[in-house]
């Protein structure tokens, strides 16, 4: 278990520090509440421990303080103990109203503390748990079930957070909106499950293609997700001109390179996509426009032929 300790008295820290250690946990000491705050915004802690009386800012306001910000974090929450030596009934009522989960006093018997913070170990092993499994069930909620993608709901949470920083900015962005061409001449003549394995294969090359783009740095913050059916977007922020023409061609190539047979797919033989491509020079106004003007190309796409982009 890791700990912060935050108290302006070096020689009471001293103390305080060596008997936690002689438990085995590991300690930070933080000697007032700004440095305190410094080591959370930037490390993990199971435990803190906070002294009350400070100079600058008490024990009360750092509380609070680290209150907000994990209320800007899903799943946070770190059990804060107040550690001192007055321990009255209006300073405990301060405490809980603060932010605090319990109260001890600085000299509180070795082995009442020794016990306090077993109980704080196995708190913090529950918290690990339940905050891994509430990630788990977070991710399950966001993914489509068929193809592992971004699922439409997933989206557009998402995509409406980086238009409005790309609006913010004065940032370009540029979005593909991409549709398996015949799909369901593929599901008539295959069935339904070799569809299901289309869609798969069709879906994670995209994505491959996607993952390329963002560790060569071509196109960093892009992302893939299924849109509905046979359709997928692929988001892509604060591109140069000419990064989503060029992403385009290469998700055609991609896909027609797979192989998959489709005989109903006339003048291909084999699975292909078509691909709208819209790139904003600026991101005004609201988002709906991108997607407008991505699915006008998309069917100017399919209607010039299938397995093609049309760019704009």
């Amino acid at each position: 278990m890791k700990i912060l300790l935050v108290d302006d008295s070096r020689a009471m820290a001293m103390v305080m520090k060596a008997r936690l250690e002689s438990f085995g946990y590991e300690v930070r000491h933080a000697i007032d509440g700004l440095t305190a705050l410094d080591y959370f915004k930037t490390e993990s802690f199971d435990l803190i421990l906070m002294d009350i009386e400070m100079p600058g800012m008490n024990g009360f306001e750092v509380t609070t303080r680290i209150r907000a910000l994990e209320g800007m974090e899903p799943w946070a929450w770190t059990p804060i103990i107040f550690v001192t030596a007055t321990d009255t009934h209006s300073n405990l009522v301060t405490a809980i109203e603060a932010g605090g989960d319990d109260f001890i006093s600085k000299t509180v018997p070795e082995n009442v503390l020794q016990a306090r913070m077993k109980a704080m170990s196995r708190i913090a092993a529950l918290r690990l748990r339940l905050c891994s499994a509430n990630n788990k069930l977070q991710d399950q909620a966001n993914r489509d079930g068929l193809t592992g993608l971004l699922n439409r709901r997933a989206m557009d949470l998402q995509v409406n957070v980086v238009w409005e920083q790309a609006r913010q900015s004065g940032k370009p962005f540029s979005l593909l909106m991409i549709d398996v061409d015949n799909f369901k001449k593929y599901n008539d003549q295959y069935g339904h499950q070799a569809g299901d394995d289309c869609l798969r294969a069709v879906s994670y090359c995209i994505w491959e293609q996607i993952r390329k783009v963002n560790d060569g740095l071509i196109a960093p913050g892009s992302f893939v997700a299924r849109y509905g059916g046979e359709e997928f977007a692929v988001v892509i922020p604060d591109a140069a001109p000419g990064i989503h023409a060029g992403i385009a061609g290469s998700l055609i190539e991609a896909v027609h390179g797979l192989g998959i047979p489709h005989e109903g797919n006339v003048g291909f033989g084999v699975v292909t996509i078509s691909i709208g491509a819209a790139r904003f020079p600026l991101a005004e106004g609201e988002i709906k426009a991108i997607f407008n003007l991505a699915d006008e190309l998309l069917y100017k796409a399919k209607g010039a032929g299938r397995n093609r982009a049309e760019v704009a």
